[in-house]
């Protein structure tokens, strides 16, 4: 799974999954650009890869997005794009969801998806090639109890991806997504937190995984690098479940 000459363009990659995704796509040879609503964590992020480009994104902001896409295509090229920055809410009856948080998680977790795959598909189409892999999540496919507005905008993120596959493939484009259970990071730490009892959640959570552990991002990281690789070159439209035999019971 090797893409050396390849340019990678990841969102919210100064944590978490996305740096994890920017550090395997580095080791696999190719150009990561490195983005982040904070810089200073992409800035971190990209201390530790061979060849990197640090750039500030705010992926709710469109125009940005489509300058900064068309900057890196111009100077780097374009060979795929990894949708991953995303935000959470805190656990919540669907009705008793503030229409503040409601707007936020639907403008990062779909409008930033959005965006950047609107950004990217004139270069990828006119060059007939390359890939687009959005990190959705377990909860498009399985409703999570209050979790509603991460739910829904999850379910639209892959099967956007579908669509995306569908109109594209036959330029030579692919898009798929990866769909995680619970990983090991800050916002995973932060919706156990949000519990009135934390531990006791968290116990009762790794009683659901067959493996008996929460994955880690480089674990999501490997998956999202196979998708981007030739290795997986005749797969599209794909939703990828890493959640360590959650689904399976």
């Amino acid at each position: 799974m090797r893409l050396d000459g390849q340019t990678v363009f990841v969102t919210g990659a100064g944590a978490g999954i996305g740096a994890a995704i920017a550090r395997r796509c580095d080791e696999a040879g190719a150009l990561v650009v490195v983005t982040d609503v904070d810089e200073a964590a992409a800035e971190d992020t990209a201390a530790d890869l061979e060849d990197a480009v640090v750039r500030r994104l705010d992926v709710t902001d469109g125009e940005r997005f489509r300058a900064l896409v068309d900057e890196v295509a111009a100077e780097h090229g374009l060979d795929t794009l990894v949708n991953n920055a995303g935000v959470g809410h805190p656990p919540a009856a669907a009705e008793a969801v503030d229409d503040a948080v409601f707007e936020h998680v639907l403008d990062v977790n779909v409008r930033g998806v959005w965006h950047g795959t609107r950004a990217a598909l004139p270069h990828l189409k006119q060059q007939g090639s390359g890939s687009v892999v959005n990190v959705a999540s377990l909860a498009a496919l399985y409703g999570l109890a209050l979790q509603s507005v991460y739910s829904l905008t999850k379910a639209a993120v892959l099967n956007f991806t579908r669509a995306v596959a569908a109109e594209a493939g036959r330029e030579g484009v692919r898009a798929n997504a990866v769909c995680p259970g619970f990983v090991d990071t800050e916002l995973g730490r932060q919706y156990f937190q949000s519990r009135s009892d934390p531990e006791r959640a968290r116990e009762e959570m790794l009683a659901q995984y067959p493996l008996g552990r929460l994955g880690e991002p480089e674990e999501v990281a490997d998956a999202v690098l196979f998708l981007a690789s030739d290795a997986a070159a005749w797969i599209t439209g794909h939703g990828l479940v890493i959640d360590g035999g959650y689904s399976a019971t």
